[in-house]
């Protein structure tokens, strides 16, 4: 299935030729605080096609970035100008192959309703319906703002944040500071020609110790097959292999009802 959704990701773009990253030099090894270290001593990103971000589920999902409060304990206020692109970019993922295989694979599994419009009532719920955080009272976050804009705790800790176009943007406003690649002793070595990466970096004011992240695919593929495991396997890692990788998924649920947190870890490559 996943296979499938890859082959049809058909707005991915080609590492070397739409993008180009520098790895540089491997982070500290903390796993949960940082040790002040930084092995990268430029940007991540040393070149991206901008002219991708003009396709429609692109310029759909970058309008939502600027959305949120990224401090948790901050409550969200939702302004109907900001619903209206929520709707707007789900109204242009589902119109992609990748998400008509996934939503097609869901209704077969008696897992999403078969109407579109109510399939995009089912994504919108997961998503975007905002829900309170460990440690506070008030609706202050949702499966959307956490995975792909990314989030701060305290202030000092960044949470979420897997999402590549966002770090990309962000870098480039000057608000992230790579710290270079995250490697142990079963991952594989990372790769700048490869989709996908773990890695440290500061955001604002706070630091993601290690994080996971695609690389160059389109919103609509990573939309398409967080929903999926969300939706099949429940409070799991999701094992999944396609092209050269094979992964696991972690995807935790909130109230059984929204995403929690989701994101790619990469176990090995497959050899082709």
């Amino acid at each position: 299935m996943v296979q499938e959704l890859w082959d049809n990701d058909v707005n991915r773009l080609k590492p070397g030729k739409d993008y180009r990253i520098s790895l540089q030099g491997k982070a500290g090894d903390t796993m949960l605080t940082y040790d002040g270290s930084d092995g990268a001593a430029s940007p991540l990103f040393i070149f991206v096609d901008e002219n991708i971000f003009k396709k429609e589920t692109f310029l759909a999902f970058i309008s939502l970035l600027d959305n949120y409060e990224s401090d948790t304990g901050e409550p969200e206020v939702v302004t109907p100008e900001e619903e209206a692109e929520n709707h707007k970019f789900l109204d242009a993922i589902v119109e992609t192959q990748t998400m008509k295989i996934a939503h097609r694979y869901l209704v077969q599994k008696q897992l999403s309703p078969q109407s579109t419009e109510d399939f995009k009532q089912q994504l919108y719920r997961i998503w975007f319906e905002l829900y309170a955080r460990k440690g506070s009272s008030r609706p202050d976050s949702s499966g959307f703002e956490h995975v792909f804009v990314g989030e701060t705790r305290g202030g000092r800790t960044v949470i979420g944040f897997h999402n590549w176009i966002q770090l990309y943007l962000q870098e480039k406003l000057g608000h992230i500071d790579y710290k270079g690649y995250s490697v142990n002793a079963n991952s594989p070595q990372p790769d700048e020609e490869k989709h996908i990466l773990a890695l440290q970096f500061s955001w604002k004011n706070g630091i993601k110790p290690k994080g996971s992240i695609f690389i160059g695919v389109s919103p609509e593929f990573e939309f398409a097959l967080y929903t999926l495991c969300f939706l099949t396997s429940p409070n799991e890692r999701v094992k999944v292999s396609f092209s050269v990788y094979e992964l696991e998924i972690v995807c935790h649920h909130y109230n059984q009802k929204h995403i929690g947190t989701t994101y790619p870890v990469l176990v090995k490559y497959l050899t082709k």
